[in-house]
């Protein structure tokens, strides 16, 4: 383990609006969410009812956000929902749940309504960030009266579906920048001390303390071990932190953290997390791995009598 000072604030003080303003100014434009993600969306009009859910409207920037419906929702079937990019610097997330959608969603649609969000932070994935411009972490704030714009949005919209949600599946990343920047960056910012984790190095799911479906994770990892490799523990039988519940397979208190995957009452709910900057791997392959993930949990509700 190893500590790092952050470059912005005073060591030990949480950051006010000065810090924070001088985190934003840093922050640059470095891909496009239009080029890479719009442009596909758009594409996908034959297979799905594409909504506009809100917008978010930050200085100098307003981004658009889509949510994908496949054709044909029926009140009476369960509803699954895939999020990516609630980190938007979390690339295959959001690439994976487009290649889901346009490769598997419509023959899934047969026994479930599919709800895709494929990039809830487009600004995080414009600047590569972990935090929204007012350096909040979507992935924190899934809960009433979010102070993200992120999470409120999309909060708003599922609860005006009056939907029966059975399944929500998050497509995260855990990089190597999570120990040289993000983990720094939220220590200075709460004012307190960084230690570095040992990144996993491999797929892991973060499955749900308050309702754990052991049997539903391990099919998660069992579809995507065909296609990666999955993570093992490291020296102290833990990854990123958290005990290690099976193969794979770690616990977070969903609702109480404000995770994403918190956000439903969908009883079968996991995060996944991809090693994008493992030498054993391509960004080719951790999509992949997010697409067989969200086809092995689907599959485990198939099997189980569960659409």
């Amino acid at each position: 383990m190893t500590t790092q000072q952050y470059p912005i604030g005073t060591p030990g003080q949480p950051w006010g609006v000065e810090e924070k303003q001088q985190w934003l100014e840093q922050q640059r434009i470095q891909r496009s969410y239009f080029d890479d993600v719009v442009t596909q969306i758009n594409q996908l009009h034959e297979q799905f009812d594409i909504e506009q859910y809100g917008a978010l409207n930050y200085p100098n920037y307003t981004y658009p956000l889509f949510i994908l419906r496949a054709a044909e929702f029926d009140p009476n079937r369960p509803t699954v929902l895939i999020t990516g990019g609630v980190h938007g610097y979390e690339t295959s997330g959001v690439h994976g749940a487009l290649a889901f959608a346009q490769r598997h969603a419509t023959h899934y649609s047969q026994w479930f309504n599919v709800l895709i969000a494929p990039c809830v932070s487009p600004w995080g994935y414009e600047t590569i960030n972990r935090w929204n411009p007012y350096a909040i972490d979507p992935n924190r704030s899934f809960k009433p009266n979010s102070p993200a714009a992120e999470c409120a949005l999309l909060i708003d919209y599922i609860a005006q579906q009056d939907l029966n949600f059975i399944m929500h599946i998050d497509l995260h990343e855990t990089t190597d920048t999570d120990n040289s920047e993000f983990r720094p960056a939220l220590a200075a910012r709460e004012g307190t001390v960084n230690t570095n984790w040992n990144i996993p190095d491999g797929f892991y799911t973060v499955g749900n303390s308050e309702k754990p479906t052991p049997e539903f994770q391990r099919a998660v990892i069992d579809a995507v071990r065909k296609v990666t490799h999955i993570a093992p523990p490291d020296t102290d039988g833990k990854i990123i932190g958290a005990p290690v519940e099976q193969e794979g397979v770690i616990h977070y208190a969903g609702r109480e953290l404000g995770l994403c995957m918190g956000m439903t009452d969908a009883p079968y709910v996991t995060t996944t997390e991809v090693y994008p900057d493992s030498p054993k791997t391509s960004p080719e392959e951790c999509i992949e791995a997010q697409v067989a993930a969200v086809r092995g949990g689907l599959e485990y509700l198939l099997k189980h009598g569960l659409a």
